[in-house]
């Protein structure tokens, strides 16, 4: 496959002062490599993926002790241990830059909206961890133990995630728009000990109370000992409670960090659970450092003095991805509440106010932006910016233009997909290769990744499934309450014998990039024939007319037939004539097979917390199934405009 013409490359110096170059210098020196290429690198860490983890421990200066052994039954993708000997504490490697050298340093920016505004130096940040770990050991915290949190994106949910981890207990988060049976299913399973929260946050100009969903949060939840409030709104509560001024109102001076084994559980994640209750995804200590740290210094170049920002909630996993950045000796950029209020402009007024060096965002913010001819490069100064990273769905070929032709022309642009399987990414960016059109750049070092078709066989510029043929330390280390391995094994390894599936649809080309077409489980099968989902989203939301579509395989007359749901611009009304153009605009730029029989108006298109449209929940909805989890959604009442449509039923 012959390469297309880069929308982007890197400069000389920009490869000269990139660490992946830098790594790539200490490898060559160390195994006497000769490597001058990103690819001859890939190559190595697949084949030597023993001395690339090993190596990599000692170029991102872990702190801890890597042991002798690094890999022990690595024939075993499931059984695989990673550093079975090492200890480490994970906080302890993200709280690395010392206070006493940079007390006024900031280690962490925060804007609510247009309402609250404040920062952490890094000498306030130690101190409060120190102040909360000790209230927690006094308080009974022990090792092992699950400390919760229903908090926004701000510095105290940092802090309380770095006080818990430095004591060797497990974390976990949920946003605050989590409605009370979302967080119950979730904190339910993992039996938190205690609960951060606050007493509301903002959103689109509004303040939140969070009072009442507390209260039955905690009355449901009977392992909750203790309930810690962070004052953010400024509202009156009437909840019996231990308040966060009070507790880093007691000075600590140090902080004692518990030395945690390699595969010591971390954090527990929560799969969207739109088809019954949500998995508790449980990661491991040394795993997520040792990934996060590779991906964010080598493939994101997150530099010492870095501000580093991701547009996030704590119930996604990039909140988690995000705040490693610390370990990077990077200061953290914070922000919660709308992206669009008061206006479109506020997340690029922050990102030139704090010289934002990388941007993290969705491609449904990025596409929206576009939708509304918005061009930030007219407006803001944003040449300390030198990388956007997007994910969340696919990045469709035309934001790629958009990002480059209204936001900036020098920044590395990367796709980047992986998931809460692996708090991280299998395919991602690099700083020193050239960004193509709709592509993801690469795919992540020391991942063996690769693209299989039905039979199991490795395919290259065909689409297939998404795979792993080899152990990486980053897998969860277990489901939680799955004492067998059962529900692990199903999710990941059933598919393709001793192979992780990841279920993505994708392709891989023949000097490394990758193309995404959705999630395999929502491809579209009319006469046997596998069509990627985002393939037409990304040709229908070009059109003025559309704003988001959804698309699913309908049973009917013995096969499937492709049914398209589109919602439009406001005042907009589809009738036969913008049919005819969606239809015709998805034939011109797909293939016949891609052109739904039936295209229909709703108004509204379900999603999960973190923004991802359910193709799956729509499709059991339009069968009549029911949905076993509908509370898992951010909006479960769009699902009624799917239930017993007429149109559906004429053929």
């Amino acid at each position: 496959m012959d390469q297309p013409t880069p929308l982007w490359q890197p400069s000389k110096q920009l490869i000269n002062d990139a660490l992946i170059t830098k790594f790539i210098d200490l490898v060559n020196v160390q195994f006497n490599c000769s490597f001058n290429t990103f690819n001859d690198l890939y190559d190595w860490s697949i084949d030597e993926k023993e001395n690339f983890w090993s190596i990599l421990w000692d170029f991102a200066e872990v702190v801890g002790d890597k042991g002798k052994r690094i890999l022990i039954d690595a024939d075993d993708i499931e059984k695989a241990e990673w550093f079975p000997d090492a200890k480490l504490n994970f906080a302890e490697n993200l709280l690395r830059v010392h206070p006493s050298n940079n007390n006024d340093d900031i280690a962490i920016y925060f804007r609510a909206e247009n309402q609250v505004e404040y920062h952490l130096t890094y000498r306030q940040l130690h101190d409060q961890v120190a102040s909360v770990a000790e209230w927690l050991r006094a308080n009974g915290l022990k090792v092992g133990d699950r400390v919760a949190a229903y908090m926004p994106n701000m510095p105290e949910t940092v802090v309380a995630m770095l006080a818990t981890t430095s004591i060797g207990a497990i974390w976990t988060s949920t946003s605050p728009d989590f409605g009370e049976e979302s967080v119950i299913d979730r904190f339910g399973q993992t039996e938190p000990r205690f609960l951060f929260t606050v007493d509301g946050y903002f959103y689109n100009g509004k303040k939140i109370a969070l009072t009442s969903k507390v209260k039955t949060i905690t009355a449901a939840l009977p392992s909750i000992e203790g309930t810690i409030l962070v004052n953010l709104a400024g509202i009156d509560s009437a909840l019996s409670v231990t308040h966060w001024n009070d507790i880093i109102a007691n000075p600590v001076e140090t902080i004692d960090f518990y030395p945690s084994h390699f595969n010591d559980p971390l954090y527990v994640l929560y799969s969207s659970g739109t088809t019954g209750k949500p998995k508790c995804i449980t990661h491991r200590v040394g795993g997520v450092l040792l990934q996060h740290l590779k991906e964010q210094m080598l493939h994101g170049d997150i530099r010492p003095g870095d501000r580093a920002f991701y547009f996030t909630t704590c119930g996604w996993m990039m909140w988690n991805w995000l705040v490693s950045a610390l370990a990077c000796k990077a200061s953290l950029v914070l922000y919660d509440g709308s992206p669009f209020y008061p206006n479109r402009n506020v997340l690029w007024e922050y990102a030139e106010s704090v010289k934002l060096t990388q941007f993290g965002t969705s491609a449904k913010y990025l596409d929206a932006l576009k939708k509304d001819y918005f061009v930030p490069t007219e407006i803001y100064d944003l040449s300390t910016l030198r990388t956007i990273w997007s994910t969340g769905s696919v990045l469709a070929p035309e934001s790629f233009d958009y990002v480059y032709d209204s936001i900036k022309q020098d920044v590395c642009l990367s796709s980047i997909s992986g998931g809460t399987d692996i708090v991280s990414c299998f395919v991602l960016g690099c700083p020193i290769l050239p960004v193509y059109r709709g592509e993801s750049q690469c795919r992540g070092l020391g991942l063996a990744v690769d693209v299989f078709n039905d039979d199991g066989v490795s395919i290259r510029n065909q689409k297939g499934e998404l795979v792993c043929t080899q152990t990486f330390p980053c897998q969860p280390v277990y489901f939680w309450d799955d004492p067998d391995g059962q529900k692990y094994h199903n999710a990941y390894f059933a598919h393709f014998e001793n192979v992780w599936h990841h279920g993505d649809y994708v392709m891989l080309n023949d000097y490394g990039g990758v193309t995404i077409y959705g999630r395999s489980d929502a491809t579209l099968n009319p006469g046997g024939v596998r069509i990627g989902t985002a393939e037409i989203y990304r040709h229908v939301e070009q059109l003025e007319e559309v704003i988001e579509s959804i698309a699913i395989g309908q049973d009917w007359n013995s096969d499937v037939r492709v049914v398209l749901f589109v919602v439009l611009r406001p005042d907009l009304t589809l009738g036969e004539t913008l049919i005819k153009k969606i239809k015709l605009t998805i034939k011109q730029h797909c293939t016949p097979r891609h052109v739904p029989v039936k295209v229909i108006q709703v108004s509204e298109i379900p999603r999960t917390k973190s923004g991802k449209i359910v193709e799956l929940a729509v499709r059991e909805v339009v069968h009549n199934q029911d949905i076993k989890n509908i509370h898992s959604l951010a909006n479960p009442n769009a699902l009624n405009l799917f239930r017993n449509m007429a149109e559906l039923q004429v053929d």
